[in-house]
Parts: structure tokens; C-alpha cells; sequence
């Protein structure tokens, strides 16, 4: 028998069901990884790790509304002494979750050429994605003494044996597909068609699928599945449609989402019934100058400010916070 794979769609059947009283809840995961030029070619060796201590004031930000991040780290950031400075108290006492994220191009062992189509490691060989999967995993066990239980593949890049291997090495949820986004140009999945709501990827394992939260807004909506693939290649027309509340694509992040639009998206996934929002954004993010999103002091003051507003919000909608630990441990088998 075919053992399913995280870019298969899931059937009827396979939606996670969540015991009665969990609720609509929100997570906040963080791609907790090195900087590097998104403009350039990918390299090994190219790149920094200045926002490290960064995630000390985010994670103080976080703990005042009562919120558990998940830092998703890669090995550049594990393996750096100042990771388990800044954050291994708030992992020992439960007020942060660690989950792993595979960077392939700087994840040991280094049997790979260095491209685009193998910076999804869902592309490479599978005993290679399961040889640097291992050396992750590992290395978070060694500097933060637990076992990570959740998974993002980096770029979102899964592959058909990824599956296979989370589910022996102990992976609970994979949070690896980025619902309504198509990176198949570039050689990775294509997540146009998958549900935004969990489901069992492989139930006898324990494995659930906790897509990122991504939904369309405005008066087409309905139809922006079909619609929104057909205008890529015209973002004027795109724009027009947003600025026009016809259609727009709106993803849980901070990075080129203003904090009105995360709002009306909030507003469209628990009118929809979704059990778990799942917002995400990129480490770097936390210290200027790193990424497009924030470039200046001013704008890491807007990045606080939209967490303010989406975490307000939120409590205003009694949208409590979650982890790792009680979705696992809610999910009906």
C-alpha cells in the first residue's frame, strides 16, 4: 500500500477532529534562521546570525500576552552557543515550543549540489534528506535537550519522502504546507488546491498536517482558487482587484501584510470555522536591515505594533493562544 505524501490532498475522511472544548485557537511559528542575500544564488557559507539575539525580545514580547512561539530552527541558528542563551530557559519552562526547519543548502552532510531545484529538500535523494533531517534533529536534542515534535520543511519544499520520514523519527505535525501558494515554477510544491484546516497525513503514526493560514478576501473570494492562479502573471490586475475589495490573497504574517489586513483575514478564517490559525513569519525579520520587510527601526516598530493590534484582536474574538503540546495532545485519533 502507497504510504500517503503531505503534497497528496487529503480526503473526507482525514480532517483532524479536536476535542470540544479546544475551541478556535491561534499559533505563532517563526522560520528561526540564518541571514542571507534572498536575492542571490544559494551558498553554504554565505550568511549571518546577527538576529539571534533578537528572539530574546520577542520572545519577553510574546510571554506578555501569554503566547508560546514555536521556533522553527535550522541548523546555522542550533548549532550557534547564543541560541540556547537566549531561548533555552523559556524551552525548559514551557514558555516557548522548539520544532526543526531543514535549510538543506547549509544542513550537513553537504552530498549536494548547491541550486534551486535542491534548496527544496523534498527534491533531493531520500536517504540524503533523511541523513541532514537526522543531523538537525540531533543537534536540537543536543543544545536544547527535547526532541522537536513539529516540522517546516525550508521554502516549504516537502518532498515524496518526507512523509515517511517524520513519521519514524517521531515528527507529530508537519506545518510545511503554505496553502493557496504554487512553487512549482521554481521546482517545489504546489500548494494551490490544500485545505487550510488540519488534517492526518498519517494516522497510525500520529503525523497531522498544520498548513499555514492563508485566505482569499473580498467579494470573489469564492472563487479565488481558480481566479488568483490566472492573474499571477498580471499584478496590476491583481492590485486592482485588492484595492477594489474584489480579491485578495492574504497570509497570517507580519512581512508585506498590513496589520488591517491580517484583521479582515482573521475575521474570514474563524468565520470559516478554523480550528487552528497558524501565523508565521522569518527570524531575520527581528533585526533591520535583513530582510525586505523590516528595513529600519521604524519598521521593526511597526512589526511590534501589528503583533499588538492581531494579538488584541484576537483576545477581543476570544481566539486563545495554543502550542505544539495541546494540539497534539487534543487531536482525536
Amino acid at each position: 500500500m502507497r504510504q500517503a505524501q503531505i503534497i497528496d490532498l487529503p480526503g473526507p475522511g482525514d480532517f483532524v477532529r479536536f476535542e470540544s472544548d479546544f475551541g478556535q485557537r491561534f499559533i505563532v511559528t517563526v522560520d528561526t534562521e540564518e541571514e542571507f542575500d534572498w536575492s542571490s544564488p544559494f551558498a553554504r557559507a554565505k550568511h549571518s546570525l546577527d538576529s539571534i539575539p533578537r528572539l530574546a525580545r520577542f520572545q519577553q514580547f510574546c510571554e506578555g500576552y501569554g503566547v508560546v512561539p514555536v521556533y522553527l530552527v535550522d541548523y546555522p541558528v542550533v548549532t550557534d552557543p547564543r541560541a540556547a542563551e537566549v531561548l533555552g530557559e523559556a524551552v525548559a519552562q514551557g514558555r516557548a515550543e522548539i520544532g526543526a526547519q531543514l535549510h538543506p543548502w547549509v544542513n550537513p552532510p553537504h552530498d549536494e549540489e548547491v541550486s534551486v531545484h535542491n534548496s527544496f529538500a523534498g527534491n533531493l535523494p531520500a536517504e540524503l534528506e533523511r541523513a541532514k533531517f537526522r543531523s538537525l534533529r540531533d543537534a536540537i536534542e543536543r543544545t536544547f535537550g527535547v526532541a522537536p515534535q513539529i516540522y517546516r520543511a525550508g521554502r516549504y519544499g516537502v518532498g515524496p519522502n518526507t512523509a515517511p520520514m517524520l513519521s519514524e523519527t517521531g515528527i507529530a505535525i508537519d506545518t510545511s504546507v503554505r496553502a493557496l501558494f504554487d512553487y512549482s515554477s521554481q521546482g517545489g510544491p504546489n500548494f494551490r488546491r490544500h485545505p487550510l484546516v488540519p488534517w492526518w497525513i498519517d494516522r497510525r503514526n500520529g503525523l497531522i498536517e498544520l498548513p499555514l493560514t492563508t485566505v482569499f478576501w473580498g467579494l470573489l473570494r469564492q472563487q479565488g482558487r481558480t481566479l488568483h492562479p490566472a492573474l499571477w502573471r498580471v499584478p496590476r490586475l491583481r492590485g486592482l482587484l485588492a484595492r477594489l475589495g474584489m480579491l485578495e490573497r492574504i497570509p497570517l504574517t507580519p512581512e508585506g501584510v498590513a496589520a488591517d489586513e491580517a484583521v479582515k483575514a482573521i475575521d474570514i478564517a474563524l468565520d470559516d470555522g478554523l480550528p487552528v490559525l497558524v501565523f508565521s513569519f522569518h527570524s531575520p525579520s527581528l533585526r533591520p536591515g535583513h530582510t525586505p520587510y523590516v528595513r529600519d527601526d521604524d519598521d521593526l516598530d511597526r512589526f511590534y505594533d501589528w503583533w499588538r493590534t492581531v494579538f488584541e484582536y484576537l483576545r477581543r474574538r476570544a481566539v486563545r493562544p495554543t502550542s505544539v503540546r495541546e494540539i497534539i495532545a487534543a487531536a482525536v485519533v
